[in-house]
Formats: structure tokens, C-alpha cells, sequence
């Protein structure tokens, strides 16, 4: 039993998920877990990407520091995602910060059985390949925001972006299942919490959001992705 829900929870990694059960199972016997607190870290620039992390439970933040100390949180990971792939395949040393946004369970892949298993498997390292590019096409729609876009128009942009991949439809709109403090949003569109609450005030009074401390409702779609610019 202890070995069919180990396999099971490998399965939840999206990209996983079509992969036999003798492939999942010497994943299983090379792979190490790992509970990480909340706000510790899971790794730091300067740390060598010896190993590929597998989201098991909990939510965790990439984010990059500039060389004045300014965070900007490139992505914010639930349940089922990988991480750390890009610089374990490389060999590369780390340039971004993972950190656990709260009580995270991880499975942690060898570098070596990573790079074994995406020759063994064509497929996967297709998936993977297109999975990278995806984050990169978001990250640079994020660095074109924060170039060309004032804090009303990117903090539109993100909610449609996190309603997108998070939310669910409750009574009162379309509910965000993950909770982010005003300085989580303001990191991830490089701005600071003072405007973020401001912006968030006024998104109240024009009807757009509903807000309960870290509990965001969206409740007009179609006038957030007009400030977004995305037509409505």
C-alpha cells in the first residue's frame, strides 16, 4: 500500500503522468522527500542545481533578487509542477530563489536519474521542453508588463493570469484557491504593497474584485481584461 501511494502521488506531477508504472517505480527508488517549513528556503542563487524538485503538497515561490535586493516573483507553484529543472540539466549554478510559501512536501530527483530517465523517455523530454517554454513565454510577458504596463493594467493582467490557472466558481464570482498577501502580488508584478492595496481598493470600488484578507474573488472578468487591455 505504502508503494501504490507513492506511485500515486508521482502521477499528480503533471508531467508524469502518462509514464508506466515501471518507469514511476525506479523514480520512486532514486527519488528523496523532503518537507520543507513555510518562508524557509528551498534553494539559493550561488546553490548548485544538483537535482530536479517535484511539487508534492504546499505552494512554492521562484523569485530572482537584483543586485540592489529587489525581489520579483517570476512564479508562484502549486501541487503537481516541477521545478528546478532548467539549471540540474545544465549543471548550472542557481540564479533564483525557491521558497516555500507554506508547509510544502517535496520529492527531490538526482540530477543524474533525471537526465537517465529523459533519455529513456523521448516523450517526456518533449513535454518538458515545452513545458520550459512556456514559463519563458510568461516570464517575458511579465518583463513587457512591467516595461510598458502602469500597476492598474499589471495587476489586471495578473489576476486574469492567476483566475486563469487558480480559480473556481463560487457564488460570489470566480474564486482564487490560493491566498496571496499584497506583497506577494506586488512582487509579482515588481511593484510594492502600498500601491498594491491601493490599486486593490479601487478594484473593490468599481466592482472588479472582492477582497477578505489574503482572499481574492474576481467578480468582473470582463472589466478587469478591459484595463488589461485584452478587449472585454
Amino acid at each position: 500500500m505504502a508503494l501504490k501511494n507513492k506511485l500515486w502521488h508521482l502521477k499528480q506531477i503533471r508531467l508524469f503522468a502518462d509514464l508506466p508504472a515501471d518507469t514511476l517505480e525506479r523514480l520512486d527508488r532514486a527519488a528523496g522527500m523532503k518537507a520543507v517549513k513555510r518562508h524557509q528556503p528551498i534553494y539559493l542563487p550561488g546553490d548548485l542545481g544538483d537535482a530536479v524538485y517535484l511539487l508534492k503538497s504546499g505552494r512554492v515561490k521562484i523569485s530572482r533578487l537584483s543586485p540592489e535586493g529587489k525581489e520579483l516573483t517570476l512564479a508562484i507553484l502549486d501541487p503537481g509542477e516541477i521545478f528546478g529543472e532548467v539549471d540540474a540539466l545544465q549543471g548550472a549554478l542557481r540564479d533564483e530563489v525557491a521558497e516555500a510559501l507554506e508547509d510544502t512536501v517535496l520529492c527531490i530527483v538526482p540530477r543524474s536519474e533525471f537526465e537517465a530517465l529523459l533519455q529513456r523517455t523521448p516523450g517526456l523530454a518533449l513535454r518538458l521542453t515545452k513545458l520550459i517554454g512556456l514559463r519563458l513565454r510568461r516570464i517575458e510577458s511579465r518583463v513587457e508588463d512591467l516595461v510598458f504596463r502602469d500597476v492598474p493594467t499589471r495587476l489586471a493582467h495578473l489576476l486574469l493570469d492567476l483566475a486563469r490557472d487558480l480559480g473556481v466558481e463560487d457564488q460570489r464570482g470566480l474564486l482564487l484557491r490560493a491566498r496571496f498577501s499584497h506583497r506577494d502580488l506586488a512582487n509579482l508584478i515588481g511593484s510594492t504593497r502600498e500601491t498594491v492595496s491601493l490599486t486593490l481598493g479601487e478594484f473593490r470600488r468599481e466592482g472588479l474584485v472582492e477582497t477578505e484578507g489574503r482572499q481574492i474573488v474576481i467578480r468582473n472578468r470582463e472589466g478587469l481584461a478591459r484595463l488589461a487591455g485584452q478587449g472585454g
